[in-house]
């Protein structure tokens, strides 16, 4: 490790989050972990723990201002936070849509708003915007939640060209399958209506709503290895990529899906001739 930076890293109680903490504490770094709940992290030297609610947009500008003040700035924001839900797009709820929304879409937009004047005022900074490569693409019965990481996606590309001239990276990190309980306690279920039950049981292997967790491994990527791997993009400052590949099954994952899209719009003659 280089020059020992400050992290802050929302959703921190578990999961991707709490190995990013643990692998940013074990690298030298200073953090500032948020939770939204009590906090399960252990007192930890170098190891700041904050309540936040990151779909509270004054919240989450207080909450930057005091990591600000207890620790002079902010060099890396990490938007974390965020949960899957189960559910037909007809089965979703007006609440079921705004609690994800403001969760996984517009709570990485008030952080990442409120750190870029902060890291513009250090001439530098990075915000790391956890996505997926469900944000390539969408599966039945996630439409929601693929809304929410597209739309991640759409505001960070964008963000990224326009806080460039500051000194301000972005990444995109699109992790394939995590080891985590993403698909268990982190997951939430729209109410279920009878006419999807056969397409639950295709996909799921059970049209129970919601699915007992088992609290095993799924054989996906450990948390460990993927906060391992966000560690080394941030400190690969001369890698300029925008969205970054977690997990062995990530790339083929993404190359099926673009392979559809490129597919599609090649039944457009205009498409090819364009090329």
């Amino acid at each position: 490790m280089s020059t020992p930076q400050t992290w802050m890293i929302t959703g921190a109680n578990r999961g991707l989050g709490r190995a990013l903490v643990d692998a940013a504490l074990e690298a030298g770094h200073v953090v500032v972990a948020t939770v939204r709940g009590e906090s399960t992290l252990p007192e930890r030297d170098r190891l700041t723990v904050l309540s936040l609610d990151v779909r509270d947009c004054s919240a989450a500008q207080a909450t930057v201002l005091r990591a600000t003040e207890l620790l002079g700035g902010i060099d890396v924001l990490v938007n974390n936070a965020g949960y899957g839900l189960i559910g037909a797009i007809e089965e979703a709820t007006e609440e079921d849509a705004r609690a994800i929304i403001d969760t996984n879409l517009l709570g990485p937009l008030w952080l990442s708003q409120a750190a870029i004047p902060v890291m513009r005022r250090q001439g530098a900074g990075h915000i790391v915007q956890i996505s997926s490569v469900g944000a390539v693409g969408t599966r039945p019965m996630l439409g929601l939640y693929n809304s929410t990481k597209w739309g991640l996606e759409a505001f960070s590309e964008a963000m990224a060209a326009e806080v460039e001239r500051f000194g301000i990276r972005v990444s995109l990190i699109e992790p394939g399958a995590l080891d985590t309980d993403w698909a268990g306690g982190s997951m939430r279920f729209s109410s279920p209506l009878d006419v999807y039950e056969a397409q639950r049981r295709e996909m799921f292997g059970t049209a129970e709503v919601p699915w007992p967790s088992q609290g095993e491994p799924s054989g996906g990527t450990a948390p460990s290895e993927a906060a391992s791997a966000i560690l080394e993009r941030v400190a690969a400052a001369d890698d300029r990529r925008l969205r970054v590949l977690i997990g062995d099954d990530a790339p083929a994952q993404v190359r099926q899906t673009l392979d559809l899209r490129q597919n599609d719009y090649a039944r457009d003659p205009r498409y090819a001739a364009a090329q």
